[in-house]
């Protein structure tokens, strides 16, 4: 009964039906409500959310102002232009000079949706979360410059940006931002051998590096308004009412990071201009500037010896750029290239964000760093610095000693010319070893053998067994044994 159950257990088990389809996570599938959701987040999650912001903010204004809806449309569709850094005309001045605080959330945000949809590790949903980042944020882009289209043919102050260039900055900022977040997911599965495995430090020594310019860079930017605090103050009575000075303390946190790039640029030995005038750690040439509280904190001529020690911020930069770069050992070859292409790397973000953070500004002129100079600065000091971090932190792995095989063939090996031992180098971290030549050791001498002793003499033979004759050594003993039969038939002359 036991075995009909369990043979009955078996060919139902063989029966049932095997599930043999693919994992979502190894091969493309038909994608389910969830994943939809995923993408429609990503593709108009930052893009929506931007739009409030701006919406909320135009509302303000115009009801602040008792002003009517007329045009409302056209500037929330410019200013969402203007926050992926599409200059924008108005009156026939050009305001190319965006912030860059809103440009940066956005690739921050957009980073992060990527990154929380990017959840398997099939190039097919990869693929389509991209495309979701960058579809979408074009779509809305094309809406915006329709309604500024619009908007333009009732306000004649307000004019159409260039089309390709407001694409263009579109598709850069959210590229940026699904980059960033595809590469926080999945950075080391990106790798083949090929590209070196080094290559995700270098990323991120980069970003310390960066970093590290930019907030010692906003620091000098509070000191210097710390010690210009009645400049500041000057500034801010060219109003009288509150939300005047409340959106001139709005308007100088959304072009801070403009100006602490400005202050980078300084620190690492280039130039910012605003206008006419020109700043640099060695000479500074007055100008007409903005009537902006934050642009208080650029100093002021005659040049003082302070803003000399402005330099320390470069070194400080690759000194962090380096440690980075020297948190794993590698030789020498490998750590060099590390360290150029962290610093490489480091460079070209700073003068994209230079590059970002520029433009025309009116009747103003030319405003931003001057880039000839600012990313090589930025890398000999990242480069310079870094290289020497990383000699004196350990960084490069040192060549290894090993001892030559000492028995070769069954026998000691000896090599009476060359007397340097061999060298080795290792990937990581060792203890060097130096070998020494080590003598053969000869043969042992075997102890003399002693003389054998005497043998002793044979005892003496007693004279009643002297004449006995003794058997030969070939005779078999057994012939002389005497059985009794043998006695008995010799006694009686009879056999039994």
């Amino acid at each position: 009964m036991r075995d009909r159950r369990a043979s009955d257990s078996v060919f139902s088990g063989a029966a049932r039906p095997v599930n043999t389809a693919p994992r979502a996570g190894n091969t493309p599938g038909p994608a389910g409500p969830r994943q939809a959701r995923e993408l429609l987040r990503v593709a108009f999650g930052p893009s929506l959310v931007a739009l409030v912001v701006i919406a909320a903010v135009v509302l303000l204004q115009l009801l602040i102002a008792n002003s009517d809806m007329t045009g409302a449309l056209g500037a929330i569709a410019s200013m969402w232009l203007g926050v992926h850094q599409v200059p924008v005309s108005i009156a026939g001045s050009a305001l190319g000079v965006m912030p860059l605080l809103p440009a940066l959330a956005m690739v921050y945000g957009t980073a992060r949706t990527t990154a929380a949809a990017v959840t398997h590790t099939s190039w097919f949903v990869t693929r389509w979360v991209v495309a979701s980042a960058l579809g979408g944020p074009l779509l809305i882009a094309a809406l915006c410059l329709a309604v500024i289209h619009d908007a333009a043919s009732v306000l004649t102050e307000l004019q159409t940006p260039d089309a390709s260039r407001a694409f263009a900055s579109v598709l850069v900022v959210h590229l940026l931002g699904a980059a960033l977040g595809v590469g926080a997911r999945m950075g080391r599965r990106l790798l083949r051998p090929p590209l070196p495995a080094w290559l995700p430090d270098a990323f991120r020594a980069a970003g310390v590096g960066v970093l590290a310019l930019s907030a010692l860079s906003a620091a000098v930017v509070a000191g210097s308004l710390v010690v210009h605090w009645s400049t500041m103050h000057d500034l801010y009575s060219i109003t009288d009412s509150l939300f005047g000075q409340l959106s001139l303390t709005v308007l100088s946190l959304l072009y801070l990071p403009n100006v602490v790039v400005g202050a980078a640029a300084v620190a690492v030995g280039s130039s910012a201009h605003v206008g006419l005038a020109t700043f640099s750690a060695f000479t500074v040439l007055g100008g007409d500037v903005p009537a902006l509280p934050v642009l208080a904190a650029v100093p002021t001529p005659p040049l003082g010896p302070i803003w000399v020690a402005l330099l320390i911020v470069g070194a400080v930069s690759g000194v962090a750029l380096g440690q980075q770069c020297a948190r794993r050992a590698l030789p020498p070859v490998q750590a060099l290239a590390k360290l150029v292409v962290a610093a490489a790397l480091g460079a070209g973000a700073m003068a994209l964000l230079g590059y970002a953070g520029g433009g025309p500004l009116g009747n103003f002129g030319d405003v931003g760093v001057d880039q000839a100079t600012f990313g090589p600065a930025v890398f000999v000091w990242f480069a310079g610095i870094g290289a020497l971090t990383v000699a004196m932190s350990g960084g490069f792995a040192p060549r290894v000693r090993r001892p030559k095989p000492l028995v070769e063939s069954g026998a000691l090996a000896q090599d009476p010319v060359d007397d340097e031992p061999a060298y080795a180098e290792l990937e990581s971290d060792t203890v060097v070893i130096a070998s020494e030549r080590v003598e053969p050791v000869p043969d042992p001498v075997p102890d003399p053998v002693p003389d054998p002793e005497p043998e002793a003499p044979p005892p003496p033979v007693r004279e009643e067994f002297a004449s006995a004759e003794l058997p030969a050594e070939h005779e078999d003993p057994e012939d002389h044994f005497v059985a009794d039969d043998d006695m008995r038939s010799g006694r009686d002359g009879t056999t039994h």
